[in-house]
C-alpha cells in the first residue's frame, strides 16, 4: 500500500512527462474543441436560422447531431474493443472536421443540418476513443489527473465559449464559428498520433458477439433521442406527445446499451454508469431553471443570472482539481458519495432562493456547492469505469458511461421544458418543484453510491 499511495500523488509534471506530453496537450485540446463547438453553436444558431431562412429545421439542427452522436458512441466502443482506439480517433476527427466544413459553407439550412449530423457522428467517435486512450496510454495513478484535465477542458469553454462565439458572429460572421475549429483540430490529433502508434492493437480480430444487435438498438436510441430533442423545443400538447413517445423509445432501447443490471443498480459498473446519469440529470435539470428563476422571480439581469452559472462552472473546475490531487480514498465509493451529496445539498439550497426574503447569495453559494460536487464526481466515475473494465471492454463501458450521461440529461431537459411550458407562465412553485426533483435525483445517487463497490470497500492493495 505505501508504494500505491506514493505513486497516486505524482509530481504535477506527470501528465507532461516526455512520453505523455504531446498526447496530453492534444487530447485536452480536442476535448476543448468539442466543448467549444457544442456551446458556440447554440450562440450562433439563431443568426444561422435567420440568414438561411431555416427556422423550420432549427430543432433538427440540434437533435440530428445529438442522435448521430449516440449512435457513434456505441460504434466507437465496439470498434475500440475490436481494433483499438486509433481507427475511431482518426475517423472521428475526419467526420468532425468534414461536418464543420459542410456546415460552415452551407448555402441553405438543409446543408447545414447535414454538416451538423456528420459533425455529431465524429464527436461521438472521438469522445469514446479518448477515454480508451486514457486507459491504454496513461498509468492508472494518472487517470484522475487526466480526467480532471478533461473536466477543465469542458469548463473553460463554458465560461468563454458563448462570448467568443458571439464576437465571432458579430465581427467575422457565423460561418467562422464552424470554419475556425478545423484549424486547431487537425494539429491536435497530430500531437496524439505518435502516442497512438505506440499503443498495442486489441487481441480481438473481429467485433464482439452481439455487436450488430447493439448497433441496431443504438439506432433506435438515436431516433428516440432526436425525437426527444425536437419535442423538447415544442410547446403545448405536441411537445408532450413527442416527448412521451421518445421516452418510451429510450426505455425500450437504452437498457440494451447499458451494463446488465443497470436498472436494478447492480454492484460495480452498472451503478457507476447509473450514477453518471443521475448526476447529469440533476445538474442539468437545475442549471436550465436557475437563470429563468433568478430573472423572473428575483429581478436579475440575464448577465447577472448567467454569472451564477459561471460560479458553478468555476467550482466544478476546482472540484476536479481537488479530486486529482488528494490521496487515493480508502473506498471507491468515497468521492462519488461526496460529490452527489454536494449536488444534493447545493441544488436544494438553490431551491430556497425562490423565497423573496432570502438573499440571492443563497443561490450563488448553493450552485457553487453543486458545481464542486460535479467536479469531485465526474472524473472519479470515469476512473472507476476504466478500473472495472477488462482491456477488451474499455470501449463498450466508456460508451455506456457517456450514453448514460447524454440520455439522462436530454430526457430531463425535455421533461423540464415541457413542464415549464405547460402553464401560461412558470411561477415559484414550478421552479421549486423542478429544483426539488433535481435534488432528489442527486440524493438517490448518493444513497446508491456505496454500490459502486464490488465485495469489500477497499481499493486493490488497500
Amino acid at each position: 500500500m505505501p508504494s500505491t499511495v506514493a505513486t497516486a500523488v505524482p509530481a504535477p509534471a506527470g501528465l507532461f512527462a516526455p512520453r505523455l506530453r504531446a498526447m496530453t496537450v492534444g487530447s485536452v485540446a480536442l476535448i476543448s474543441l468539442l466543448a467549444f463547438e457544442a456551446l458556440a453553436v447554440g450562440t450562433a444558431m439563431p443568426t444561422v436560422a435567420r440568414n438561411l431562412d431555416g427556422l423550420a429545421l432549427y430543432g433538427i439542427a440540434f437533435g440530428g447531431p445529438f442522435a448521430t452522436g449516440v449512435l457513434a458512441m456505441v460504434v466507437s466502443g465496439i470498434w475500440c474493443d475490436a481494433r483499438g482506439p486509433r481507427g475511431p480517433m482518426w475517423h472521428g476527427v475526419a467526420w468532425f472536421v468534414v461536418g464543420l466544413l459542410i456546415a460552415g459553407t452551407a448555402p441553405v439550412m438543409g446543408a447545414l443540418v447535414v454538416g451538423r449530423v456528420v459533425q455529431g457522428f465524429g464527436s461521438g467517435l472521438l469522445s469514446v476513443a479518448l477515454y480508451v486512450i486514457v486507459g491504454q496510454a496513461y498509468p492508472q495513478e494518472l487517470h484522475r489527473r487526466i480526467f480532471a484535465a478533461f473536466a477543465a477542458a469542458w469548463v473553460v469553454p463554458s465560461l468563454v465559449g458563448p462570448a467568443v462565439a458571439g464576437l465571432i458572429v458579430e465581427h467575422l460572421g457565423w460561418r467562422w464559428v464552424f470554419l475556425a475549429v478545423p484549424a486547431v483540430a487537425v494539429p491536435a490529433v497530430l500531437l496524439i498520433h505518435p502516442g497512438l502508434r505506440s499503443l498495442g492493437r486489441s487481441a480481438a480480430t473481429r467485433p464482439p458477439a452481439g455487436a450488430a444487435s447493439r448497433i441496431g438498438w443504438a439506432c433506435g436510441a438515436a431516433a428516440s433521442a432526436a425525437l426527444l430533442h425536437i419535442g423538447g423545443q415544442q410547446r403545448g400538447g405536441i411537445a408532450l406527445v413527442l416527448v412521451a413517445l421518445a421516452v418510451v423509445g429510450l426505455l425500450v432501447c437504452a437498457p440494451r446499451l447499458l451494463p446488465a443490471g443497470f436498472l436494478r443498480a447492480a454492484r460495480g459498473l452498472p451503478t457507476v454508469v447509473g450514477l453518471r446519469g443521475l448526476a447529469s440529470a440533476a445538474f442539468v435539470g437545475a442549471e436550465v431553471v436557475i437563470p429563468l428563476m433568478l430573472s423572473r422571480e428575483r429581478g436579475l439581469s440575464p448577465t447577472a443570472a448567467g454569472l451564477v452559472l459561471t460560479v458553478g462552472a468555476l467550482a466544478w473546475s476546482v472540484g476536479s482539481w481537488v479530486q486529482g490531487r488528494i490521496r487515493v480514498p480508502a473506498s471507491r465509493a468515497s468521492l462519488p458519495r461526496a460529490g452527489l451529496s454536494c449536488i444534493t445539498v447545493g441544488t436544494a439550497t438553490v431551491a430556497l432562493a425562490v423565497r423573496p426574503e432570502l438573499p440571492v447569495t443563497v443561490a450563488v453559494v448553493g450552485w457553487a456547492v453543486a458545481g464542486l460536487g460535479m467536479g469531485l464526481l465526474y472524473p472519479s466515475l470515469s476512473v472507476l469505469t476504466l478500473e472495472l473494465s477488462a482491456p477488451g471492454e474499455q470501449g463498450r463501458n466508456s460508451s455506456s458511461l457517456q450514453l448514460s450521461d447524454s440520455l439522462f440529461a436530454a430526457t430531463v431537459l425535455a421533461l423540464t421544458g415541457a413542464v415549464l411550458a405547460a402553464g401560461s407562465a412558470p411561477g415559484p412553485a414550478s421552479y421549486a418543484a423542478t429544483l426539488v426533483v433535481a435534488a432528489g435525483l442527486a440524493l438517490l445517487g448518493a444513497l446508491l453510491a456505496g454500490r459502486v463497490v464490488v465485495g469489500g470497500g477497499a481499493r486493490p492493495g488497500g
